[in-house]
């Protein structure tokens, strides 16, 4: 009985612990989109007011930043499932 119990816990923590971390992910994914989008914004009015095609690459930089932030809470995500489920 007392194993059972303890084992339930462990399971709460692990499910807690992934939760946590997926949130955190989220977290981070939403801050780098909105600094990239600022980013892409101002390159984008500085772009229009003067035609400098250096503003481009900033845009392009930026959307990068975008991509490997979604990545990376795809590949977070995708972990922690697979260790809640070990646990599950």
């Amino acid at each position: 009985m007392a194993d059972e119990s303890t084992t339930d816990k462990a399971k709460q923590s692990v499910a807690q612990s992934t939760a946590i971390a997926v949130q955190d992910a989220a977290d981070n994914l939403r801050n780098l989109n909105t600094i990239s989008t600022t980013a892409i914004g101002v390159a984008l009015s500085q772009l229009i007011a003067t035609g400098d095609p250096k503003y481009v690459q900033v845009i392009q930089e930026a959307q990068k930043v975008m991509e490997k932030g979604t990545a990376n809470f795809a590949e977070l995500g995708g972990k922690a499932a697979e260790v809640a489920k070990k646990f599950g």
